[in-house]
């Protein structure tokens, strides 16, 4: 993608749309490590250029994606806790039910 001067051009003067769009994408494929080597690479070369072409607005989605993710760690806590404390209510108020076999 990267050879084709008309998508290298169109990415950087569009950058400050289209990264934010595939930003969180990248991040997943090179913080996971993708299955595919190739596809690993290929993200690592995308996120390079893309941080060539402009770090600031790179920092703004980095920011961006790093505050949503502490979001969701945050929320699943807040999910996993609820369901803990509905599971002792329920505990405390089911009855006992003897089955006599």
């Amino acid at each position: 993608m990267w050879n084709n001067d008309h998508v290298t051009n169109f990415c950087t003067y569009n950058q400050s749309v289209i990264l934010p769009i595939i930003y969180s994408a990248l991040e997943k494929n090179m913080r996971g490590g993708h299955w595919n080597q190739a596809v690993h690479s290929l993200t690592l070369n995308a996120r390079k250029k893309f941080l060539e072409m402009d770090v600031q607005v790179f920092q703004v989605c980095k920011l961006a994606y790093e505050d949503k993710e502490e979001k969701e760690k945050v929320a699943q806590k807040r999910r996993e806790l609820t369901w803990q404390h509905l599971e002792v209510i329920a505990a405390k108020n089911m009855p006992v039910v003897m089955v006599h076999y």
